[in-house]
């Protein structure tokens, strides 16, 4: 139903758009707003309470729990609802708030709440979200090699191991000279991506 209302929306015919969404809430109990954009394979499993705002914008093979909400703080204006990269998970009841961006290939704990940048390619819980570890499950899932896991691992060990500042973390990661593909989008997320500063 969503993507007919997204439709809808799209060509200005906002009231259809919104009747449509309004119907859907009723029968799943799962309210997107026709305006969001969604991706290519969606997974919302045991839907209940699932809350997408107006400018959230999920990226392709997302999965959903019960009761997420991709939500705006009420203090913003303009882009208010977060970015959701490429193959996320977001655990039941997590809470995504304000206009930011969760990096592809990552995992959201249950119960989170989270309100700044989450890097790619690890899992983020607790009130507020922080650093949990790598999402090596996920990662392997996808087809990742040892060796890029471990390079991974490494450039994290740096950023949230090191007792240092990002900036610093990043230099360096930089002058270790290991800078594979997986490593690269690390560095360019919290480089150009980031606009909040990442978890802690």
């Amino acid at each position: 139903m969503y993507r007919r209302a997204h439709w809808f929306y799209k060509h200005n015919m906002k009231f259809i758009a919104r009747a449509i969404s309004q119907k859907a809430v009723r029968k799943t109990g799962i309210e997107i707003h026709p305006a969001c954009f969604i991706g290519k394979g969606l997974l919302i499993d045991h839907g209940i309470g699932v809350v997408i705002g107006e400018t959230a914008i999920i990226g392709d093979n997302v999965t959903l729990y019960q009761g997420v909400t991709l939500g705006g703080t009420g203090k913003e204006t303009g882009k208010r609802h977060p970015n959701i990269g490429d193959n996320v998970m977001i655990s039941a009841g997590a809470k995504i708030i304000g206009s930011f961006t969760v990096g592809e290939n990552s995992k959201i704990g249950a119960g989170s709440v989270v309100t700044k940048d989450i890097p790619p390619y690890i899992i983020a819980g607790r009130e507020p979200a922080r650093y949990c570890g790598l999402n090596i499950v996920g990662l392997r899932r996808r087809g990742f090699s040892n060796e890029a896991i471990k390079s991974i691992r490494d450039a994290y060990r740096h950023i949230y191991e090191s007792n240092t500042i990002v900036s610093t973390a990043v230099e360096r990661i930089k002058e270790s000279g290991n800078i594979t593909p997986e490593v690269e989008k690390i560095l360019h997320f919290i480089e150009k991506e980031s606009e909040r500063g990442i978890i802690a």
